[in-house]
């Protein structure tokens, strides 16, 4: 990297903060207009080149939207570009990745049981009931899969917290992989369907101690799938 470089990319970000804090004392919200280019340029002294690539970043980061003939537009698409970004690193997923990943869920779907207890209501687990019955009507692995994540997604969405159900949203690609691991559709209506509801036969008595017992089985199970596909990898390798 050579020296103008660094001085490019800084003044770069030095813009992008600029463009934020504009935003910001401003009080522009979704829907609302920047300054044309030019009117940027003369209130940062930056160059047109400065401003076009930091609201070439903005508009990565979903916060703008820039059309021909209209200009920059402040949008809220973060949630969806930060989603965007997380589903290029699904192909591969390392034992840390996936011991992060499981972990995660076993916080909030294990470790979570006071609040799911104290939350959940006859039409929640009648909800999520019906989700797994779904799951034996699916039509292949994918589809098996997705009923699969929706069952823990609503699950979650007991605990009522929008920010955890939005970060759980965001993992999704990586946690359908997981689900996925070295299963067939016949796992999904032999095991899968069975595991699911010895958790909701558990929390439709309060019972916590089995509650918590059976989904840190279910969710330990991918580690057993993990490392079948693994070592068969190695094997299929040499």
């Amino acid at each position: 990297m050579n020296v103008s470089d660094t001085e490019t990319r800084s003044a770069v970000d030095e813009v992008v903060d600029q463009m934020r804090e504009l935003i910001g004392s401003r009080g522009l919200t979704v829907g609302d207009q920047l300054p044309t280019e030019r009117e940027l340029c003369d209130a940062f002294g930056a160059s047109r080149n400065t401003v076009r690539e930091a609201m070439r970043i903005l508009k990565a980061y979903g916060i703008v939207e820039v059309r021909p003939k209209v200009g920059a537009t402040i949008i809220d698409k973060r949630m969806a570009s930060a989603m965007d970004m997380f589903s290029f690193n699904v192909m591969d997923i390392s034992r840390d990745t996936f011991a992060d990943i499981q972990g995660f869920r076993s916080l909030l779907e294990v470790s979570s049981v006071d609040e799911i207890f104290e939350k959940i209501t006859p039409e929640d687990i009648a909800a999520l009931r019906q989700i797994n019955a779904n799951m034996l009507e699916a039509d292949g692995v994918d589809e098996a899969s997705e009923q699969d994540f929706l069952f823990h997604t609503r699950l979650i969405q007991v605990l009522r917290n929008k920010a955890i159900l939005d970060v759980y949203g965001l993992m999704k690609p990586v946690i359908l992989r997981i689900i996925k691991l070295g299963k067939t559709r016949h796992t999904f209506s032999a095991s899968t369907f069975g595991e699911h509801e010895s958790v909701l036969n558990a929390l439709e008595v309060r019972d916590r101690i089995t509650y918590q017992y059976r989904m840190k089985s279910h969710l330990e199970m991918g580690y057993a799938q993990f490392n079948k596909v693994e070592q068969f990898e190695e094997t299929s390798t040499r």
